[in-house]
């Protein structure tokens, strides 16, 4: 799932930031996968999620919650900020046995120890090579710590830039601007909590 990978930050911020989604494999499992996946975001709902999400309908920012679950098709998506409620997650998804392919972004150590805590396997590995070209170009690292939490680029640098001066004037909280920011991640692969501790810190220079 190439979309997560490109999230930068601390290797502190980043160890608040997982997300866990799960598809069916085209042409093999994909006949009557709606269940599943709405199975799937039943059990994320469990664990304290700070997003869930399908691509195709929307966030929990966006959309209500029961329906994102209705209208589950094709992917879906959810967001965590403790290990610990990964590795729960991932066991009840083994004992649920959907047949659907899952993926956990993450600090790769970390997202390891929580498989095998799990009582899984790692089944294969994607990492991200970085940015390449004129960076020059690219907005500042903490806009784009922000940015790049939605990896089908549908959150603006400027929309972050305004709400950090919103903050810095009173006009918002950090809490508020990061939930502003969750809505036009439509998958819900943002992460609106590890959002609003960036915006509080870059706000504060």
């Amino acid at each position: 799932m190439t979309h997560s990978l490109h999230r930068i930050g601390t290797e502190d911020s980043l160890s608040r930031d997982f997300i866990v989604a799960a598809l069916p494999a085209m042409g093999i499992n994909n006949a009557g996968h709606e269940p599943k996946l709405q199975a799937f975001l039943r059990l994320a709902l469990k664990h304290n999620p700070k997003n869930y999400g399908v691509g195709s309908y929307g966030n929990q920012f966006s959309q209500n919650g029961e329906d994102i679950v209705q209208h589950a098709t094709g992917m879906a998506h959810s967001v965590f900020t403790n290990v610990a409620d990964v590795t729960a997650f991932l066991k009840d998804l083994k004992a649920a046995d959907l047949g659907m392919s899952v993926i956990v972004s993450g600090i790769l150590d970390t997202v390891n120890k929580a498989a095998r805590d799990a009582g899984l396997k790692r089944h294969t590995v994607n990492v991200s090579l970085g940015v390449w070209g004129n960076t020059k170009r690219l907005p500042p690292t903490e806009v784009m710590e922000v940015t790049t939490m939605c990896g089908h680029g549908m959150i603006s640098a400027n929309l972050v830039r305004k709400l950090l001066d919103d903050i810095r004037s009173g006009a918002t909280t950090a809490e508020e601007a990061g939930k502003e920011l969750a809505a036009p991640c439509v998958c819900g692969i943002f992460n609106p909590a590890r959002a609003a501790e960036l915006l509080a810190a870059a706000a504060k220079k």
